[in-house]
């Protein structure tokens, strides 16, 4: 509930985004990007955006894969209830 309203708040339409990585780039989630003479060099991620935001994000993503060593059955149930 807490990063949704985040979310809701800080982005004004998501139609501003092409993409999900377009997004991913607004909060700072993707790598720092340097390229030259045809090599790509990737560094860490580049922390711009909204920090509280992606701080939301990260740790919820820690949360679902510390659930996630205990069981999948939940994706499974929930992926056949509309079928």
């Amino acid at each position: 509930m807490i990063t949704a309203a985040a979310l809701i708040s800080s982005v004004r339409d998501p139609a501003d985004f092409k993409s999900g990585r377009h997004f991913a780039a607004w909060l700072g989630l993707v790598p720092r990007q340097h390229s030259t003479g045809g090599v790509d060099k990737l560094g860490g991620i580049s922390k711009r955006g909204d920090s509280y935001l992606r701080r939301l994000l990260i740790h919820g993503a820690g949360s679902v894969m510390r659930w996630r060593r205990r069981s999948w059955a939940w994706l499974v149930a929930s992926e056949n209830v509309g079928r």
